[in-house]
């Protein structure tokens, strides 16, 4: 897909509006920060005007990470009472609003931070640097972790200012500094939305 996931066309909308739309049907999110690059933020606001003041479009970092710190610098802004903040992956546009309600759940019931995940269903080899299997890893403690991820704002905020390295996704900020991350059930329709296989596969499930 040539351009940018967050715009390609799915069902007539782009993968980003049926994200936000997933996010606001869940019934536990009062504010929706979207960070889009700078070169898209008017692209980003266009698209997403006919949910009116419920979504804020902030222009994002050069990085995930920076980008995930200015939108919960808009959220704070926003939301100066927030009890929970939930970071998103608009590639995951069909995820159903239960996966939602759970890790929401879970963070107002004291977790620190909270993530949905599923098991993996395939075998999983270590390999060297050649491509040699080295071992077969015991799958039934693994996880394929997924988004939403929740957190208490408190414990968010703190490992962002902590900095370290880029990640791939902020749970692991809240690992580094020692914090608890939860596990909660993911659900398969959470899947990301990268590939056109993935476009294919989304498209087959709205029309169903």
């Amino acid at each position: 897909m040539n351009v940018a996931k967050a715009f390609v066309p799915l069902a007539g909308e782009p993968v980003l509006w049926h994200a936000v739309r997933g996010v606001l049907a869940a019934g536990c999110v009062d504010t929706v920060v979207v960070a889009a690059p700078a070169s898209d933020l008017d692209r980003a606001t266009d698209a997403l005007v006919s949910f009116g003041a419920a979504v804020s479009v902030v222009a994002g970092g050069s990085t995930r990470t920076e980008s995930v710190r200015l939108a919960l610098e808009r959220a704070d802004a926003l939301l100066p009472d927030i009890d929970v903040v939930l970071v998103h992956d608009a590639a995951r546009a069909l995820t159903p609003p239960s996966v939602f309600q759970a890790v929401v759940k879970a963070v107002r019931a004291g977790a620190a931070a909270v993530v949905p995940a599923l098991p993996l269903v395939d075998t999983v080899k270590q390999v060297d640097g050649v491509g040699r299997i080295v071992s077969t890893v015991d799958r039934s403690r693994l996880r394929s972790v997924q988004t939403p991820q929740g957190f208490a704002p408190d414990v968010l905020r703190r490992a962002h200012a902590a900095g370290g390295p880029e990640v791939t996704d902020d749970a692991g900020l809240v690992e580094a500094m020692g914090e608890p991350v939860l596990a909660v059930a993911g659900d398969p329709m959470a899947f990301k939305i990268t590939t056109a296989f993935d476009l294919a596969m989304a498209e087959a499930v709205l029309a169903r």
